[in-house]
């Protein structure tokens, strides 16, 4: 498994089940209809473990560009792969996307309400406020990247013998991405992940789905810039604090 590949798979498989349970939760006659945001949160963090499961050996499991760029910047990842990485999860989103509406294809059918079909794709705010929107997901990547940068391997004895965790490793950044979607997702769905929206995002704009409204352009901007300025901010704090 090459690292593009890595990062193809595991975000394919972080949107699949992410994705999937919005779709479970918000289209009509599913099993998880109406079941509410901590469905929501909890898949979405799931989803995240069963990503870095499959990538972590190979990649490490960056699966979002704001996580590609926050290690770039402060010097825990090359940059001549940053665009080959970028790539690779955008891709991964696309399909993830795509089958997640062959998944749920006669829900989506009988699902009356546009903006529900449009919410399996991508993230949008409770309150149309596009500089406070900014804000949030920008805070929301922050914690995020912030937090990985402090992210250590367990060690034994003292001299610090790293122990493997296996699978287990993808834990922390499971519990991570549960807590900011429980904590500070309710404004905009806490895309923190430009790949995340904008890959689902063009695949609604593509699919020929029945009664669906537009793909909310004018607001994509936002789940995309605010994950690159989070992941810049948290840079910048971690690397003052490194002097």
């Amino acid at each position: 498994m090459s690292a593009f590949a890595a990062e193809f798979i595991g975000t394919m498989f972080l949107i699949l089940l992410g994705n999937g349970v919005v779709a479970n939760v918000v289209l009509k006659n599913t099993k998880g209809n109406s079941s509410g945001w901590m469905v929501i949160a909890t898949g979405w963090a799931l989803s995240v473990f069963t990503g870095v499961v499959i990538a972590a050996p190979y990649s490490g499991a960056h699966l979002n560009p704001a996580v590609t760029l926050g290690l770039a910047l402060v010097g825990k990842f090359g940059w001549d792969q940053v665009g080959l990485y970028i790539a690779a999860q955008l891709l991964g989103a696309m399909l993830g996307a795509l089958l997640v509406w062959l998944v749920y294809k006669p829900h989506f059918e009988t699902t009356e309400s546009p903006q529900s079909q449009l919410a399996v794709f991508s993230t949008g705010p409770a309150i149309r406020q596009p500089v406070s929107n900014l804000f949030s997901e920008a805070v929301g990547t922050f914690v995020l990247i912030f937090v990985v940068f402090y992210f250590t391997n367990p060690e034994i004895g003292e001299e610090k013998t790293p122990i493997g965790m296996g699978a287990l490793g993808a834990i922390p950044v499971s519990f991570l991405v549960w807590a900011i979607g429980l904590s500070l997702g309710g404004t905009t769905g806490y895309a923190i992940n430009p790949a995340r929206d904008l890959g689902p995002r063009i695949i609604h704009a593509l699919l020929p789905i029945k009664n669906k409204c537009d793909s909310d352009w004018s607001y994509a901007w936002v789940p995309v810039l605010g994950p690159v300025l989070g992941a810049g901010a948290a840079a910048l704090l971690y690397m003052i604090l490194q002097i």
